[in-house]
């Protein structure tokens, strides 16, 4: 056994995390429900929605049969919905394929949208019992500070030597335990501003620990300037009815329903002479409405809100024509419908009129 694993194991036995939602009932479903959920996501914030998730869908066979539009309304809120459409994917691929079983192979599992040879790893040994490593965000902390790993942690050439480390290192038995027990010393203990030396069962043999040099590890992402966008989404009302847009599978909000979004007040007046004819609805400009913050850029939402007289109708042969997927939802159906939380926010507001 290791030397990490020979002072780690004690102390997760003393104080590791064992009563977390997903560490109860072990399936590799729901090992691999949590293990998405987590991805770039604190704890605190996944445990409600792993229990509305879980409740919604026991097992992979119902998250495979259900639609996506439920999938994405649970997901609501919990941010990167590329994972909720793989998610679902992986559920139908499983049901299909294996007869909702998951396969057993580190190979198979990687093949599945969504998940890669980290997740394959907690899988098969969190819920499987097999020696399998681990290499999530908390885990590259810690092994950073513990060998001094230069480079950033998303170049391949590092990922590479993170890699060598865990295979190395990952015991062959009490696999699950070690694991867990490196994912609870880097949340709990080897955390990102300040690690708490003095209680890490690792500071023995830890570089970074010995020359000082914690706050240099995991080094950072090469900085490049943050592009900014800004668009326009359109606010159409009726009655006690908001339109809805149905975004493409892929790019930001992947398959959730938004408002209408344009670039430019020119393609909203085009937008309006197309769907209800000129002079058919009252528009009134709302600037400026919210910011929001994405990994790789920010983006400034602006609001066009647009009122149809009594008895107005967007033109839905036109709609059909384009192959655009518009729908007039109720107010208080909206919560069960995926939304962007930049666009429920627009929805919340109550607009002067």
């Amino acid at each position: 056994m290791s030397n990490i694993a020979k002072l780690l194991l004690p102390w997760f036995d003393q104080y590791g995390r064992k009563d977390l939602p997903w560490q109860q009932n072990v399936t590799p479903y729901r090992v691999w429900l949590s293990e998405i959920m987590l991805q770039q996501t604190q704890v605190s914030t996944v445990i409600p929605y792993y229990s509305k998730f879980t409740n919604a869908f026991a097992t992979i066979t119902e998250l495979a049969n259900a639609e996506l539009d439920q999938v994405l309304s649970l997901w609501s809120g919990l941010g990167y919905y590329a994972r909720a459409r793989n998610l679902h994917k992986t559920a139908q691929l499983i049901r299909d394929e294996f007869n909702g079983e998951f396969p057993v192979s580190l190979d198979q599992l990687e093949s599945f949208p969504g998940i890669g040879r980290s997740t394959a790893g907690a899988i098969l040994s969190l819920s499987m019992g097999q020696t399998a490593g681990i290499l999530d965000g908390n885990v590259k902390r810690v092994l950073c500070r513990l060998f001094e790993v230069s480079g950033w942690a998303g170049h391949s050439k590092t990922q590479k030597l993170l890699w060598s480390i865990v295979d190395k290192e990952t015991p062959s038995i009490q696999t699950a335990a070690y694991n867990q027990a490196m994912m609870d010393l880097g949340s709990m203990v080897c955390t990102r501003t300040r690690p708490d030396c003095e209680r890490c069962p690792l500071i023995s043999i830890c570089s970074s620990a010995r020359n000082n040099t914690q706050q240099q590890y995991p080094q950072s992402k090469p900085k490049k300037l943050r592009p900014h966008r800004h668009v326009w989404m359109l606010f159409c009302a009726l009655d006690d009815q908001v339109l809805l847009y149905r975004r493409p599978p892929a790019g930001i909000w992947g398959g959730l329903w938004s408002l209408p979004e344009y670039d430019s007040l020119e393609e909203i007046a085009d937008w309006q002479e197309q769907y209800t004819g000129t002079g058919s609805a009252t528009v009134r400009q709302h600037e400026d409405f919210l910011k929001h913050r994405f990994t790789h850029f920010d983006l400034s939402i602006s609001v066009m809100l647009l009122s149809l007289p009594e008895g107005g109708l967007i033109n839905d042969n036109q709609i059909r024509e384009t192959g655009d997927e518009f729908k007039w939802v109720q107010r208080n159906e909206l919560d069960q419908h995926g939304l962007p939380t930049p666009v429920s926010k627009i929805l919340a507001h109550d607009f002067p009129d």
